[in-house]
């Protein structure tokens, strides 16, 4: 029997999103309350470098741990949560199938369509499957999206939660994630600027640039570039004579020398910026399309000060910092100037605590 395992999740009791990254565990709670979200609260645990490493669990008692410290510092009763895989882990794969179909037929025919696109043994993996409405144009077949994962790299996210003395209710993808929280800023962005717009979010992590192009709801183009934040950690280390810890926290504490700012970090931002615009060059070179109108930065280096001017300047499109916070309530223990900073790294873990709501 093919092993559905709520690979896309479905509607649970409450739960935070728990994002396991490179550079940290991060963690999310959402309520909701007159159709509005309310943040309730968050924490952000670092991890030490290679804990993780290519988006798997290298060392599972360190995230673990890392876990439960976010966890003790969330200052929350919820022990269920909402985790997702990498893109890398994750097959995808949309396919048509007749309406009408009992769900038991659906498994069915969804496992044998999946035995063509999956490149592993059935038995190995996990597989799930929704439903995202009728085939345009027809309303005799409905599109149905699988996704997969080796059953080791779900397992491993499943016993890092569990060690920490969590329960996973949901395993999401990455980039789902991410989406479902960046509709919370497209939203905004329609009612301010209408419709239609082309948007690209960029997600800076410590090792991987995440770009993903959309329009409305639609992702219109995908594309990983290894750049990250850790580049600008290594230039550190070497200038400075530093650890990878030490450079880490004298990044975020600002306790750098005079010379950083133009000798270090102007360089990092500008080789960023061009990142950037090549990743829409490609955008370009690969689609009809040849304008973006928008793009919204994400990930931990989204709030380096000047940043979006340089983006802005080097790419010649509107730029702004994510944050899908903006408009929701939040608990008195948050502080909307440090939450404003963390913000951008909170997408995943945001876009996963709303699975809670999901129908």
């Amino acid at each position: 029997m093919i092993d559905f395992a709520s690979l896309l999740g479905g509607r649970s009791r409450p739960l935070i999103g728990l994002d396991i990254s490179s550079s940290a565990v991060k963690m999310v709670e959402l309520t909701e309350a007159s159709n509005q979200y309310r943040l309730e609260r968050y924490a952000i645990e670092p991890l030490p470098r290679d804990a993780v490493s290519d988006g798997n669990i290298a060392s599972l008692d360190v995230v673990a741990d890392a876990i439960r410290k976010a966890w003790k510092r969330l200052g929350t009763n919820t022990k269920n949560v909402a985790l997702a895989l990498p893109a890398a882990a994750v097959i995808t794969k949309k396919i048509s199938l007749p309406a009408g179909l009992r769900e038991l037929d659906m498994e069915v025919q969804v496992e044998s369509e999946a035995n063509q696109y999956i490149p592993f043994a059935i038995e190995e993996v996990n597989l799930d499957f929704q439903v995202l409405g009728p085939m345009p144009g027809g309303a005799d077949e409905v599109e149905v999206l699988i996704a997969a994962s080796r059953k080791e790299k779900v397992e491993d996210r499943v016993a890092a939660a569990e060690s920490a003395g969590l329960k996973a209710l949901v395993m999401d993808a990455e980039s789902f994630a991410a989406q479902a929280a960046f509709e919370l800023i497209r939203r905004k962005l329609d009612k301010d600027e209408g419709e239609g717009k082309v948007v690209a979010m960029v997600d800076i992590g410590a090792n991987v640039m995440k770009v993903a192009i959309m329009r409305d709801e639609n992702v219109l183009y995908a594309r990983e570039q290894a750049f990250g934040g850790y580049q600008l950690t290594q230039d550190i280390m070497r200038n400075y004579g530093m650890s990878s810890e030490e450079a880490e926290a004298a990044k975020r504490s600002g306790s750098l020398p005079e010379n950083y700012e133009h000798e270090l970090l102007r360089p990092f931002m500008d080789s960023l910026g061009l990142e950037v615009s090549r990743a829409l060059q490609f955008f370009f070179t690969s689609t009809q399309f040849n304008q973006v109108d928008q793009i919204v930065l994400a990930g931990g280096c989204a709030v380096v000060p000047g940043l979006e001017q340089i983006v802005a300047g080097r790419t010649q499109v509107a730029t702004q910092v994510a944050n899908p916070f903006v408009g929701m309530s939040l608990a008195q223990r948050i502080r909307p100037k440090n939450l404003a900073s963390d913000a951008p790294a909170l997408m995943v873990a945001c876009g996963l605590a709303m699975r809670r709501f999901d129908a």
